[in-house]
């Protein structure tokens, strides 16, 4: 028969990983939390307890309030009603605006780099107009319109030839019948009746 191994001691060091860091301040925290109630239940003790966790957020346990238990140990014995501000209130609405800051912080990162990549984008969208262009620019943009225009066309020839019909006409296969009148002698009438279909 196997003996259970029963609770094994840690070590009490801080954790380095973060998501196990996490995870045990949760559970600890839910322990220690279910301790105070059970102390405050069984003996009618006054309890308070505030924890701060590793992503400085606030938790607080308190019987009858963690507000009454406060005061009561600082020696502020104000009244409800008072204008002073309360200090774990303030600690918690600190911590908020912190975390609130840090994605804040996050997104205006991520506008600013998000912008750069527009302005990136818009700057390669502007074309020069063909006027403009030199002789040299105009020769290398139609090489690379004829290049483009036989790529699409061998496309357009192997989906053909696996039976998908290919909606568009390429350059090539529009200018073909006018290609072959231009190579083949014809007779002005058949030229005349060509251009009429």
């Amino acid at each position: 028969m196997r003996k259970p191994n029963g609770r094994k001691k840690i070590e009490i060091a801080k954790m380095q990983n973060q998501t196990n860091l996490q995870v045990t301040f949760s559970k600890r925290r839910a322990g220690l939390f279910k301790k105070a109630s059970e102390l405050s239940t069984l003996c009618g003790a006054n309890v308070a307890i505030v924890a701060f966790s590793p992503s400085n957020k606030v938790y607080a346990f308190g019987h009858p309030s963690v507000e009454s238990i406060v005061d009561k140990f600082v020696g502020d014995n104000h009244p409800p009603d008072t204008d002073d501000p309360n200090p774990i209130i303030v600690a918690h609405q600190n911590a908020n605006i912190d975390e609130i800051n840090e994605k804040l912080n996050r997104l205006e990162i991520s506008l600013k780099r998000e912008r750069k990549h527009g302005q990136a984008l818009q700057a390669l969208r502007i074309e020069p107009p063909n006027e403009k262009l030199s002789f040299f620019d105009l020769m290398i943009l139609c090489e690379s319109l004829e290049a483009a225009d036989k790529n699409v066309e061998k496309l357009a020839i192997q989906l053909v030839e696996c039976g998908i019909e290919f909606p568009y006409q390429t350059i090539g296969s529009a200018l073909a019948p006018l290609r072959d009148r231009e190579s083949t002698p014809s007779d002005s009438g058949e030229g005349s009746s060509g251009s009429g279909e």
